[in-house]
């Protein structure tokens, strides 16, 4: 494995790593407006929310490598103090990164871009219409990380008003992944399609799983499971019992411990993870 000290790499270089690895990132699509009420409109992927009680959300426009001169939503955002947080959808993915040029400051980058400006209830910035989701914040603080180029801002935004379009809501009222059809950024050129790669896990916020660690070492060393399969097998909420393994061990068809496990990968594999358990343990106590 490669092992790197930040300090000893080129910033460049460093934040291609960086970017690569911690991805996919959502996008705050960001619309600010400077002193003189000229708007701004700029996308970044240091994004994410914090806290729902009081709603918070945090991004950051970094210092620029190159020369080490600031974004103008920065800049914005220390003069006003508000700045609108738009979601970004598939839709309108190749107008987000038309806004993302440097433009020269008081260009409208919604005019630029051919987005149009919504009218905002409680903060000054327009919001992003096309955009399926829109966050009217204000900013609580701006944390500098440092003064050198490559060096984030953190613009810790608090929502005072939000605004979602009902379409891609689901029956029970919640935001639907796939209606949503939201877009994220990894590294380099490289954009993703939530949708495209949906996948259920649920949360085990309601159960008590034995863990990995109870499995027998016959199970937990497999050559054939993997850590995914592991861990739904410690996600069970309760061993079967003797009686149960004893059972399975005299009826069980026979076969070696590779076959057994395959066989127990695809009963995973069909959201049995009982089951599967079950067979696991029924072969580890028939080779004692």
């Amino acid at each position: 494995m490669l092992s790197i000290n930040p300090q000893d790499i080129p910033i460049q270089q460093l934040h291609g790593y960086l970017l690569g690895a911690v991805a996919p990132r959502p996008i705050c699509f960001a619309s600010t407006v400077d002193g003189e009420g000229n708007v701004n409109l700029s996308p970044f992927s240091y994004f994410n929310v914090f806290s729902a009680n009081p709603p918070i959300m945090i991004f950051s426009p970094a210092r620029r490598v190159r020369d080490n001169s600031t974004k103008h939503t920065l800049e914005n955002i220390l003069k006003t103090k508000e700045v609108v947080i738009n979601i970004v959808s598939h839709a309108m993915v190749h107008q987000v990164s038309l806004s993302s040029t440097e433009y020269a400051k008081g260009i409208n980058e919604f005019t630029k871009a051919g987005f149009t400006e919504l009218a905002s209830e409680k903060v000054k910035p327009p919001r992003v219409a096309e955009a399926p989701v829109q966050f009217e914040c204000k900013v609580n603080d701006v944390i500098a990380l440092g003064e050198e180029g490559g060096a984030g801002n953190l613009i810790i935004a608090e929502v005072v008003q939000m605004h979602i379009d009902e379409t891609i809501l689901d029956n029970d009222g919640k935001i639907d992944p796939i209606k949503i059809d939201t877009v994220s950024r990894l590294g380099g050129n490289w954009y993703s399609r939530a949708k495209a790669g949906l996948f259920e896990v649920e949360k085990p916020i309601r159960t008590l799983g034995i863990g990995v660690d109870v499995l027998p070492e016959s199970i937990r060393s497999s050559k054939i499971l993997t850590g995914n399969d592991l861990g739904m097998l410690g996600n069970v909420e309760k061993l079967p019992t003797v009686e149960e393994i004893l059972v399975l061990k005299i009826t069980s068809e026979k076969g070696n411990s590779e076959e057994i496990h395959k066989k127990a990968q695809r009963i995973l594999a069909d959201g049995n993870p009982e089951e599967a358990l079950l067979l696991l343990l029924a072969k580890d106590s028939s080779e004692k």
